[in-house]
């Protein structure tokens, strides 16, 4: 046996409670592990532990597996009667039997040596307070990212200095400022409700310099460009009203220029009262303007004009803490998006949660995270990440021409093994977004354009669209992503037929319970290299199949079960770029 290829422990995504009475055992092993049998029970069963009673438990095979890359995942949910487990693994290869423990790998001679004291693993305790729990609603939203500035304008009648004509094609960058605010958001409100739209995540907007906002001047005041206290109440009321859920992003990494404790720490130096808020190595050259590379203090990336934070620091933690506070209670958000999740503290992001979540239970915490975040979704920081992994892992595919469906699949499956379910199933799935080129641009093709969009609202979490995108909306790459909405374009006939595409998407995933389930496999019913083929199932059971011709030839296809959504599919042909979601 491949003893390398096994991998298991007590921790993280590997083993954990799903509820309070419900606990996930996974397994990784090597290709050549073809069964495994699980022994489980109380740890008590049998007397205390260190007695000389014969632990034995009970025996059950593990059918679920998932197909990573170069190993398999295997996995079963226990019902431990008294909220406590022990168990050990039993590995059948072709021509071997192998028991894994805690220590190692013992043959079955090795482990019915008698007085063997065998280390088997255990999850002593299912506390309720450990449990991860995040956010039901959160899997049944449909987002819609907007970068405010070039969404709409709602009162352009206002002659504001600096703002620019609305641009409805074309280029942009950072420099210019078009008057998107958020009473253009709110008299669009009815727009994002007829497409199905459930969720709002809005870019920053509170007070800051640049059209970005990510330099945050106040955060406890909206940026008046963009409106006031009285604009933001009204837009996030007529949301609900709407059905419709607003999460803001939080920019607390690093604060802009001009944000009072800085400009204080700027002035009195170390005797600054906030000169603990910010990383400072060399005090005599702090002020100097130039890239942060010398490292007299750190910032974003290399942005003096951003300067980091301390979020190790009691006195910026109490700051934030009352400014979700206020935020929470003076507009009633229901989620907060963290620029920059990664860096901020784990000690600031479990003290932020636990004063967020005192006052509103399902809040949604987000973090801005492209890689493995598993360290931050253990339950007591974020619920869950914008999911890059899954959008690159989508674009290389189609990249890619080398890489077949079994690639795909190893893909998927690695995004959906790296957390726990309850993550997974509040997953921030995205294709593009204010950071990203667009999704259009990438191939210029909008037939791949909709494959990609199949896989997005079928996936396990909850899917976004950056503004623009039911319109098939270009865009290079940061800053050119962030265009205006086109709103005098929208009647035309080609952009209604893209938008009713979208609709007919964001309807599926709204009404049919296996689009937006945990729960899916690859079958290998076709030969085709590049034909992807996937199963969502509900938890009745009831299935849904997406096929995906990535190939350059027309694959034949089974005709059978009710078409839900289809392109370039036809009489059990389905043509290169085409995708058919249907009923099985």
């Amino acid at each position: 046996m491949d003893f390398t290829g096994v991998y298991h422990r007590t921790t993280e995504q590997m083993s954990y409670p799903l509820n309070e009475s419900e606990l996930i055992v996974n397994l990784k092993t090597g290709y050549d592990v073809k069964q495994v049998f699980l022994y489980y029970g109380d740890p008590f069963e049998a007397g205390i532990l260190g007695g000389k009673e014969t632990w034995t438990g009970i025996r059950e095979e593990i059918f679920y597996r998932k197909r990573l890359k170069h190993q398999i995942w295997w996995t079963t949910t226990l019902v431990p009667k008294y909220k406590r487990c022990k168990y050990y693994f039993e590995l059948h290869t072709d021509d071997e039997i192998w028991y894994y423990f805690e220590d190692g790998f013992l043959t079955k001679e090795q482990m019915e040596m008698e007085g063997r004291m065998l280390q088997c693993f255990t999850v002593p305790w299912m506390n309720p307070a450990d449990v991860n729990r995040t956010p039901d609603w959160v899997n049944d939203t449909i987002w819609y990212q907007i970068f405010p500035d070039r969404f709409c304008n709602g009162t352009p009648e206002d002659d504001r200095e600096g703002i620019l004509a609305w641009k409805n094609e074309g280029a942009v960058t950072n420099e210019e400022t078009y008057g998107g605010n958020l009473e253009g958001i709110r008299q669009k409100l009815p727009y994002l409700q007829k497409l199905g739209i459930t969720g709002i995540y809005l870019n920053p907007i509170m007070e800051a310099d640049s059209n970005h906002k990510y330099d945050t001047k106040d955060y406890t005041r909206i940026d008046p460009q963009f409106g006031d206290a009285k604009t933001m109440r009204h837009l996030v009321k007529e949301a609900h009203e709407h059905g419709i859920r607003v999460m803001v992003d939080a920019v607390f990494n690093h604060c802009g220029q001009n944000f009072a404790p800085w400009l204080d720490v700027k002035k009195h130096g170390e005797q600054s009262p906030y000169a603990g808020w910010f990383m400072v190595n060399d005090w005599e050259q702090m002020n100097k303007e130039a890239s942060t590379r010398d490292g007299r203090y750190y910032s974003f990336a290399f942005a003096d004009k951003m300067p980091k934070l301390n979020t190790n620091s009691e006195g910026v933690i109490h700051y934030f803490q009352n400014v979700c506070e206020g935020w929470i209670r003076d507009y009633d958000i229901d989620g907060i998006r963290f620029d920059v999740g990664n860096e901020v503290s784990h000690r600031f992001l479990k003290r932020i949660r636990e004063h967020v979540k005192a006052m509103k239970p399902d809040i949604y915490l987000l973090g801005e995270i492209w890689h493995d975040a598993s360290q931050w979704l253990m339950g007591d920081e974020y619920d869950s990440v914008m999911n890059y992994p899954l959008m690159s892992g989508i674009h290389d595919f189609f990249i890619d021409r080398t890489m077949k469906k079994e690639d795909f699949e190893y893909m998927v499956n690695h995004c959906y093994t790296m957390y726990m379910q309850q993550s997974n199933n509040v997953l921030f799935n995205l294709l593009d977004s204010h950071d990203t080129e667009r999704l259009m641009n990438r191939f210029r093709d909008l037939d791949i354009f909709y494959q990609q969009l199949a896989v997005l609202f079928t996936m396990p979490g909850s899917p976004c669209i950056y503004y623009g995108t039911e319109i098939a909306m270009e865009g290079s790459f940061d800053p050119d992503c962030r265009r205006c909405m086109p709103w005098d374009n929208l009647h035309t006939e080609e952009n209604q037929r893209r938008i009713h595409e979208i609709q007919k998407l964001i309807h599926l995933r709204k009404t049919e319970p296996s689009f937006k389930s945990l729960y899916f496999h690859f079958p290998e019913e076709y030969r085709d290299d590049r034909l992807v083929h996937y199963i969502k199932l509900d938890r009745n059971q009831n299935q849904i199949e997406i096929l995906l011709n990535c190939a350059q030839e027309d694959v034949t296809v089974q005709e059978k079960g009710e078409i839900l959504f289809q392109r370039q599919y036809k009489n059990g042909r389905l043509y290169p770029k085409g995708v058919l979601i249907r009923r099985r």
